[in-house]
């Protein structure tokens, strides 16, 4: 495979609805769109940086810097011997995971489209649906998150997720199980906690919870540790799993029972291939998450998350949650069982739609050697 030029270009969508966590809140969605072209065929990355250093150190602008810069100018006009073999090829650039993971991704959408296969295939994914769920951001009062559980439930969703912080979280959960006894549910606290707050943290165990996501610092493995030995509920690491390396050192201190994978999260797909197969002999349960992410880059996550070893539900969710009018089409739909179906075309299996791609798009950058070749 020879990566003949590139493309970046920048855009932003308006959310359906704003999307708050204890971050802050999101009103538009800001991201980079990947374009790696060779051999006749073109391959879709997204990069799933945000706006602000808030979930990471990286950002829309430091991964856009990094491409340019460091990353692109690495495999462009260079044969790549598959997908693994750029991973590796990357690898001289510490950290940066986002940036790379965009990159790394449209190739191994560009490997499958030369194959005239779908990319799940080439992952070693089996699975026709993956299970979906659906995360429900802080909300403006309890009455307004039960209405709003309430609807989700009734399009189909089967698991529910919620975000928590000191102050929204048990008066919230216990309202949540009155009214909703049975459903599937788990929060997410993306590091709002410490163990100053162990009392409130050991309150959730009443809550018959599936998981508490990343209660506390992204960078503390010692002190889940500690915690989940006082807790019954599993806790599972999202900002905490960087690498494979954080993997095993996570699994080895004991700091949580299951594994959230986002390829964007920890470089692409190959890391996320060897987490998967490492926590898969391990028996620990993992599942996708997600990112906010346009079509293109949930027709990754749903390829990732037909893996045999994604057994919970995954942040997989309906196109329509996020964007009344995403960039691709067909756009993903929850089916009745309240899983997403994998795509069976080649690479991806959506056809990005060019022209609204276009209106949503606020820079272009085109390089073809080590240099660009256009903007606007």
């Amino acid at each position: 495979m020879r990566i003949e030029r590139a493309e970046l270009r920048l855009i932003e969508l308006k959310l359906a609805e704003p999307f708050e966590t204890s971050f802050g809140k999101e009103i538009n969605k800001r991201a980079i769109i990947v374009m790696l072209f060779g051999d006749g065929a073109v391959g879709w990355g997204e990069c799933v940086a945000g706006e602000g250093p808030w979930y990471s150190y990286e950002t829309v602008e430091t991964a856009w810097l990094v491409l340019k810069e460091f990353l692109i100018p690495r495999i462009l006009q260079r044969e790549v011997k598959g997908p693994q073999a750029l991973w590796e090829m990357l690898s001289p650039v510490r950290g940066h995971n986002m940036a790379k993971a965009a990159l790394e991704m449209a190739a191994w959408d560009l490997e499958a489209k030369l194959k005239g296969i779908p990319l799940a295939a080439l992952l070693g994914g089996r699975k026709v649906k993956v299970k979906g769920g659906v995360s429900i951001g802080i909300q403006g009062s309890i009455p307004q998150l039960l209405e709003e559980i309430a609807r989700r439930l009734d399009e189909g969703y089967r698991r529910i997720k919620l975000k928590i912080k000191p102050g929204w979280d048990l008066q919230v959960l216990e309202q949540v199980r009155g009214r909703f006894p049975k459903i599937k549910l788990q929060v997410d606290a993306n590091a709002a906690y410490s163990l100053g707050d162990l009392p409130q943290l050991k309150a959730l165990d009443h809550f018959r919870l599936l998981l508490i996501e990343q209660p506390l610092a992204y960078d503390d493995l010692a002190d889940h540790a500690l915690l989940q030995r006082e807790l019954e509920t599993p806790l599972c690491l999202d900002e905490s799993i960087f690498s494979f390396n954080a993997v095993k050192a996570a699994l080895e201190l004991g700091s949580c029972r299951i594994i959230n994978i986002k390829p964007g999260r920890v470089g692409g797909f190959a890391p996320s291939i060897a987490i998967h197969d490492e926590c898969r002999a391990k028996l620990v349960p993992v599942w996708c998450g997600g990112m906010l992410e346009t079509g293109i880059g949930r027709a990754h996550n749903v390829a990732l998350a037909s893996l045999p070893g994604f057994s919970l539900p995954n942040d997989i969710s309906a196109s329509r949650r996020y964007f009344e009018r995403d960039i691709i089409e067909p756009e993903f739909l929850l089916n009745e069982d309240g899983t997403i179906s994998v795509p069976g075309g080649p690479g991806i299996g959506v056809e990005v739609l060019e022209d609204r791609l276009e209106e949503v798009t606020i820079t272009v950058r085109r390089f073809k050697g080590s240099k660009f070749t256009g903007s606007h």
